[in-house]
């Protein structure tokens, strides 16, 4: 059986070492109670959930998975129990709003707690991950009635939330969505309609589930433009926050999925159920675009989590697998054989897990940082500039951690050989847990075409220069050391490679309509390895002073490994985007 155990060292090491994020949190308003003694509490405690009550249900939460019974939906065995510890213990109110009952916790810091939490338990993580979501959304767009009536409940877990935008005839394309909200007298819409692929759309975890849902008015316009987002309870709740009868959602079944299979799917009804509006009408795809930004980046989480827990398995089994000789000769003469770590190409799978692990934790406490700069800095010129680096990379969080996310769980899998196929070891859970990750919430492929198209294309390239002005300003800063020159020629060579290939699509986006979506997903991979370059020249920077630790010569030896022997993969990106659509289009119908 697999196991888990929460890489706090790590951790700690980007929050401090890196970012320095202890005194960017004492610099703004909001944040400075969150000091390193804090965070390291913080970051503990919620190790410990995940280490000790989390991890070991994982595997039966997939052997036996939900299950849906004349419209009840039912959890695996130990959800339940270790739902309430976790509601109890104050983890669902960790980045919440204080006015409400939440903590306040940095994104910086939260982004690490939700990593240990997929990497223990994926599926037990989605629930409170909904949650979140569906709080950031009604505290940012509901009333000040709506907020005071649902927000405390849900921060303190015992409401839970999710959000209801898929239909069976329309997935990306809402703007042709069916479900109907008509006006009633007492101010409140009767909604109803049918959703699809609903996470935690129904389950026994909480007293109460409030739902965010897609409708339209009507006599709303046609498209995107008519739609507006409701906040629809699963029991009716009165003006003190007492629960009523039930609001006629239910639950027509749950999906048999690939894995997360403690995770609940659900298809729900709703029935002239009584829903309350959330921001304006007709504008509620850009409420929603609030939780389904924060849910992008946590599930980018789940790819890190699920990423960091294979390796650490394939790492240990590696150390402990006997087999051949090394090829320099017996390193272990005492036994039969060698341990597999002995073998380059071993090494190569696990160095490639470890590379884009850490890289990728770093990147996501960048932007972190960047939604932290953005909510809470003091200089709105600063807090525009983080808010606008935020809507770059969310796109590239999302699909670029996966897609990592995935490929590292398949290598994990492939260290243990037969083994990683064989159920008992685990291994193949991780697998089929992270591959949902690049589909929801947005395919990956949708993920590029945001990029590439609305967060380059539509601004010329702009945003991607001030990123490549901060890693230009980062490299001037740096200290002058010749032990860093090998990671500050390859990130200058990295940031020209990105400009140049941002110029070259600006330049010809225009020019033949299949361009964008061509090129996009090729784009989006150099961006994500640019980006793990400049997190990787970064935790060169902090490990150097402290090479004589093992951890800190580990990380050097793992930078130059990054550099060497996946940064070039962005030039073959490059070439790939450069080739244009031509290729893509040429073959007729008949001739796939």
């Amino acid at each position: 059986m697999a196991e888990y155990k929460a890489p706090l060292r790590d951790m700690q090491f980007i929050l401090n070492d890196v970012f320095n994020a202890p005194a960017l949190w004492a610099s703004m308003p909001g944040t400075e109670e969150a000091s390193d003694h804090l965070a390291a509490a913080i970051l503990e405690e919620g190790a410990k959930i995940c280490e000790n009550v989390l991890a070991p249900i994982n595997r039966q939460g997939d052997e036996e998975g939900c299950q849906w019974q004349e419209g009840i939906v039912t959890t695996p065995s130990g959800f339940s129990t270790a739902y309430n510890t976790f509601a109890e213990s104050g983890w669902a109110g960790l980045g919440g709003e204080p006015n409400y009952g939440g903590q306040g916790m940095p994104k910086m810091l939260t982004v690490m707690f939700e990593e240990m939490l997929y990497a223990a338990n994926s599926s037990f993580a989605l629930y409170p991950a909904l949650t979140t979501g569906a709080c950031l959304a009604i505290n940012a767009h509901a009333s000040d009635t709506l907020k005071a009536l649902f927000l405390p409940k849900m921060y303190e877990g015992t409401w839970s939330g999710s959000m209801c935008l898929t239909e069976a005839h329309s997935g990306t394309d809402l703007g042709i969505i069916r479900t109907r909200a008509v006006p009633q007298d007492d101010g409140s819409y009767a909604v109803t309609g049918t959703k699809i692929f609903i996470t935690g759309g129904d389950h026994d975890l909480t007293e109460n589930i409030i739902h965010l849902v897609l409708a339209k008015l009507p006599d709303a316009p046609a498209g995107p433009r008519g739609i507006s987002l409701f906040l629809v309870p699963k029991v009716k709740v009165d003006a003190e926050g007492n629960l009523g009868d039930s609001n006629q959602v239910s639950c027509g079944s749950i999906e048999h999925k690939m894995g997360i299979k403690g995770s609940s799917t659900c298809v729900m009804n709703f029935d002239g159920s009584q829903g309350y509006l959330v921001g304006d009408l007709n504008k509620g795809l850009a409420a929603m675009f609030t939780m389904m930004n924060y849910e992008r980046l946590t599930i980018g989480l789940q790819g890190i989590g699920l990423a960091d827990v294979s390796y650490q398995n394939a790492l240990a089994y590696a150390k402990d697998r006997l087999q051949s000789r090394a090829p320099t000769g017996a390193t272990h003469p005492d036994q039969i054989a060698d341990p597999i770590l002995v073998h380059p190409d071993v090494r190569r799978m696990l160095l490639t897990q470890k590379a884009y692990t850490e890289g990728c934790r770093a990147f996501a406490a960048f932007v972190g940082m960047k939604l932290d700069i953005a909510k809470h800095h003091s200089d709105d010129v600063v807090k525009s500039s983080a808010s606008n680096m935020v809507a770059l990379l969310t796109p590239i969080a999302k699909a670029y951690f996966t897609d990592r996310g995935f490929e590292n769980c398949v290598l994990g899998q492939q260290v243990y050989g037969g083994h990683g196929y064989i159920r008992e070891w685990g291994m193949e859970q991780f697998v089929r847990d992270a591959r949902i990750a690049q589909i929801y919430e947005g395919t990956n492929g949708i993920q590029a075409l945001d990029l590439i198209g609305r967060k380059v294309s539509a601004n010329q390239g702009v945003w991607v220069k001030d990123f490549g002005a901060e890693i230009a300003d980062y490299i001037i800063q740096m200290p002058q050391d010749a032990a860093l020159a090998p990671f500050v020629t390859a990130l200058n060579a990295a940031n020209d490679l990105l400009q140049d290939t941002t110029d070259f699509v600006t330049t010809h986006s225009g020019e033949d309509k299949n361009f964008i979506g061509a090129a996009s997903v090729d784009y989006l991979n150099l961006f994500g390895l640019v980006a793990m370059t400049f997190m990787w020249t970064r935790m060169a920077a902090a490990a150097l002073p402290q090479a004589d630790d093992p951890f800190c010569s580990g990380k050097l030896k793992t930078a130059h490994f990054f550099i060497q022997k996946l940064l070039p993969e962005a030039y073959a990106y490059q070439a790939k985007v450069k080739a244009g659509a031509s290729t893509l289009m040429a073959l007729s119908d008949d001739e796939f």
